[in-house]
């Protein structure tokens, strides 16, 4: 399995530009810490019990009653504090919707909530590299970035393109599809196998148990465990036959049944049931009052459905959703082991939920997870007994991730941790995409752009013959029935559209195009907002030039706001709407800058 390793710990150094001040620099200087009097909650099974723990190299080199401070180490005295491993959260979005919304940001919620451990399963798989460079230059949980997988018209697949997340409705289909999956090294796959929509939408479509069963039988020959988007008891049963690894929800239609219970632990399967996203009581929307009896007669089942499958000897892991409405980044996590105190469970066994048995169901319990000898140094220190009274998991004083304390008392955070994106790189050259290869000229993977929902606009987009030897970029597209139906294409400036790009050195966007004879838009994301300007067409080709003074910044969600800049680009865009249920067609040549 492929972890995210932060090289200013590994290095035992830091990032430029921040020092992590007391324990931080005492690794950085090569010096053991060492803390004192602490009851410790290790999480194997064992009461808590007082002990001291000694850090050296990243890692547990001592622990016990009797354990000294060796010489020259940095001494914390923690009398009266818990010592407990760093907190899980196996399911959140890092997305730019969320709370907090960009990755930095992110990363310091989580480790001021003394969570050291997160899986991600928003981003698309080109993001996966260069997300690991900007996550490795600042003080972070560990992240492991997870690949999605659903079906055509099914959840997760109503707003992404295939390069976000993979469309299959055949066991053949899956098995291609994790096997295309596997260069970009994923931590994990999540399997979006369950279309229900809550009793509130028209229903997604599902995964059926033999694509689902196909895809995980694929996934473990590669090494990879699959977490589900499962949220019904009947589909909860499938995920078990299929061998699913963990569902990453709560089942909430109805009180769980043996059988469905009998088939989840033949399987194997842990269970992850992200109640905060669910809890009525949380910050949202407003409701009706029939929509919020509905709400809270699901969280009842959700509840009752975690008791049930703990009691059953099912493995009960943490997870939260973190990133959707009303799910903030952190404090979520421990609320999330709160609500499953609520649910039935001691404040131990919740406690061992959100540390030992979510390493365990992710395969890292030999890593992290636990205090023990030699495990990796991921630990919080709190102000109280979280084991007696649960709610004492928010009085964090100190957490170290890797052995080095990242929250708390002395600590100074590298400068990326107060950046709002990865450093800008210079635009490679004019020539953006000339479709001469699977790839643009920037080395990137273009990506469909059509509208999101259950009803998508169909889409083909392929290169094509020009000449005998010159190729271009067709779309053929069938507008969907809603009245902001479009279809387009997106070529990112750097992989995964993470790195922002500095273009001034140019003035404006130049391209061929040739299409149905109505209007296109050519649009210009940014880390600010998105820009665009109308475009005519021609059945004939023609060049056209859109100077950057041309464009106008879009309204709506994410508009972003000020002038353009034209130091923060991420992607260039060309597409067009259509009324419902017409067809559309471009072809695109030679997309340069000018």
């Amino acid at each position: 399995m492929s972890v995210v390793r932060n090289s200013w710990r590994a290095a035992g150094l830091v990032a430029a530009g921040g020092i992590l001040a007391f324990a931080g620099a005492a690794q950085a200087q090569g010096r053991p810490v060492a803390i004192i009097g602490a009851t410790v909650f290790d999480a194997t099974g064992a009461a808590p019990h007082l002990a001291n723990v000694v850090i050296r190299d990243g890692r547990i080199a001592e622990v016990g009653p009797g354990v000294k401070a060796p010489r020259g180490a940095a001494v914390i005295d923690a009398k009266g504090k818990a010592l407990l491993p760093g907190f899980f959260d196996v399911h959140t979005h890092w997305t730019p919707a969320g709370d907090p919304r960009i990755s930095p940001q992110i990363a310091n919620a989580y480790i001021a909530a003394g969570v050291t451990t997160v899986n991600d399963f928003h981003q698309q798989p080109e993001s996966f590299e260069p997300r690991r460079r900007w996550i490795a230059s600042m003080a972070s949980p560990h992240v492991n970035f997870v690949a999605r997988m659903s079906t055509p018209g099914g959840h997760g697949a109503d707003w992404a393109d295939r390069a976000t997340t993979k469309w299959v409705n055949s066991p053949q289909g899956a098995r291609m599809e994790v096997k295309a999956l596997v260069p970009y090294k994923p931590d994990f796959i999540k399997a979006f196998a369950d279309g229900w929509r809550y009793g509130a939408s028209a229903d997604n479509t599902s995964m059926d148990e033999g694509t689902l069963s196909a895809l995980v039988d694929e996934a473990h020959r590669n090494n990879l465990k699959v977490l589900t988007h499962t949220v019904t008891v009947d589909r909860g049963a499938i995920a078990g036959r299929a061998k699913v690894d963990v569902i990453a929800h709560s089942l909430q239609d109805r009180e769980v049944d043996q059988a469905t219970i009998d088939a989840i632990k033949a399987g194997g399967t842990a269970y992850a049931p992200t109640l905060a996203v669910y809890d009525p009581g949380k910050t949202g929307p407003a409701q009706s009052e029939e929509a919020r009896r509905r709400s809270e007669q699901k969280f009842g089942y959700a509840l009752h459905n975690v008791k049930a499958l703990h009691d059953a000897g099912v493995t009960i892991a943490l997870g939260t959703d973190a990133g959707m409405t009303g799910t903030p980044h952190g404090t979520s996590t421990l609320k999330e082991l709160e609500l499953l105190v609520r649910a039935g469970l001691t404040p131990s066994q919740a406690l061992i939920a959100g540390t030992a048995n979510s390493a365990k169901v992710l395969g890292e319990l030999d890593d992290r997870g636990t205090i023990e000898k030699g495990k990796r140094a991921d630990i919080v220190l709190i102000s109280g007994q979280p084991w007696s009274n649960i709610a004492d998991v928010y009085k964090t004083d100190r957490v170290f991730v890797d052995g080095v304390q990242v929250h708390g008392p002395g600590t100074k955070l590298p400068a990326a941790n107060s950046q709002k994106s990865m450093p800008v790189i210079k635009a490679k050259g004019p020539v953006i995409d000339d479709f001469e290869s699977a790839r643009s000229n920037y080395d990137t993977l273009r990506m469909d752009d059509m509208d999101g929902g259950i009803d998508r606009t169909v889409q083909v987009a392929q290169v094509i013959n020009r000449t005998a030897a010159d190729h271009a970029l067709s779309i053929a597209a069938r507008m969907s029935a809603k009245d902001d139906a479009n279809a387009g294409v997106i070529i990112p400036l750097s992989r995964g559209s993470v790195e922002p790009v500095d273009v001034r050195a140019y003035k404006g966007v130049r391209f061929e195009l040739r299409g149905d004879g109505k209007a296109y838009d050519l649009g210009v994301n940014t880390q600010n907002g998105r820009w665009i300007a109308e475009v005519a067409s021609a059945t004939e080709w023609t060049t056209v030039e859109v100077p950057f003074s041309a464009l106008k910044r879009t309204s709506g969600r994410g508009a972003g706001t000020g002038p353009w800049t034209g130091d923060d680009v991420l992607e260039i865009t060309v597409d067009g709407g259509r009324p419902a249920g017409e067809k559309m067609w471009l072809e695109i040549d030679n997309v340069s800058f000018y």
